[in-house]
């Protein structure tokens, strides 16, 4: 078997060959040249020359129902432009990462893969295409359902509209001597540490209908609706691996499926202040957890925060059964 070229790849996992350039593509889907190309970069895709054949009627397919969407009023440009950026970013590591478990999964663990490997590749993901595409679909809707619970979790009802900045708990949770572990580590042994301990996380805070926001390597950011489930989370994840977790609770900007603000930098700081093994909170997050049987809390000495002055922490645990 020879080895898989480019275009084959694109051949079964795009499915309709190049027919177009782009000058054409946007022609025929009555979108202006520019705005196209505006598109295509948000999309994560190089800018080619304009006599290439790099387009195919899928492309004009999708940029007709863009043109729909801006005619039937549903969307503006700028609107557009942000939600292919999020598509393109999100859809790009979501490829990158299946891509390498595959891969990984698949070509002998010495790395020496021959033609006929990497033929078994492509032929397996082809195979498993449909099954994937209609999974993706399916897991799209829930958790843009589950987003937008969220946010209705958080926000003010009374209002006629979502505030742009909500109330909820942040959680950073770092793992504890890591820069010493990756120099003892093979590069396997790194990654498999690294995974683990992502994978872990995202189990817990999905056990607690909470977001995992992201994931730094040694670190990963979190929130919840609320300090209660915070804490379960912070508790949880301390109990199943070398950590000090951070958490804050107020008002937060959710911008770029990220979120920014005081409340986040907050949590950041109390994670830096936290021991191995221990869960520092501020005094918001402890207020919200008073009276509730399930947590003790210890009032530690104040000390100063970087960029936000004196603060309060509180060192919290699950109260003993």
């Amino acid at each position: 078997m020879n080895r898989p070229t480019a275009e084959e790849i694109d051949r079964l996992l795009v499915g309709r060959p190049a027919r177009h350039t782009r000058s054409e593509v946007a022609a025929l889907s009555d979108i202006p040249t520019e705005l196209a190309e505006r598109i295509w970069r948000a999309l994560g895709f190089a800018t080619l020359a304009d006599d290439a054949v790099a387009f195919s009627d899928g492309d004009v397919e999708a940029l007709r129902r863009v043109r729909s969407m801006l005619d039937g009023g549903l969307l503006d440009e700028q609107t557009v432009i942000r939600m292919a950026r999020a598509l393109g970013q999100t859809t790009a590591k979501l490829a990158q990462w299946q891509a390498e478990i595959m891969i990984g999964a698949m070509l002998p663990a010495d790395g020496q893969a021959t033609d006929d490997d990497l033929g078994r590749v492509l032929d397996t993901a082809g195979r498993l295409l449909p099954d994937f595409e209609q999974v993706l679909v399916h897991v799209w809707r829930a958790q843009l359902a589950a987003a937008g619970a969220r946010l209705l979790a958080v926000a003010d009802l009374d209002e006629e509209h979502i505030p742009a900045r909500v109330s909820m708990a942040v959680g950073f949770a770092d793992l504890v001597s890591f820069t010493r572990k990756a120099s003892e580590l093979g590069e396997r042994e790194l990654a498999a540490l690294v995974e683990g301990f992502e994978a872990r996380a995202s189990d817990v805070v999905a056990a607690h209908g909470a977001r995992l926001v992201k994931t730094l390597g040694d670190e990963v950011l979190f929130t919840a609706a609320d300090p209660s489930a915070a804490a379960a989370i912070a508790c949880d994840l301390v109990a199943a691996d070398d950590l000090r977790i951070g958490l804050a609770y107020g008002p937060v900007l959710p911008m770029l499926g990220d979120v920014y603000g005081t409340t986040v930098n907050l949590a950041a700081r109390l994670t830096a202040i936290a021991r191995p093994a221990t869960i520092v909170v501020d005094s918001a997050l402890a207020e919200g957890l008073d009276g509730d049987p399930e947590f003790e809390l210890r009032r530690i000495r104040r000390r100063p925060a970087r960029g936000l002055g004196m603060v309060q922490p509180f060192v919290l645990r699950r109260s003993s059964p």
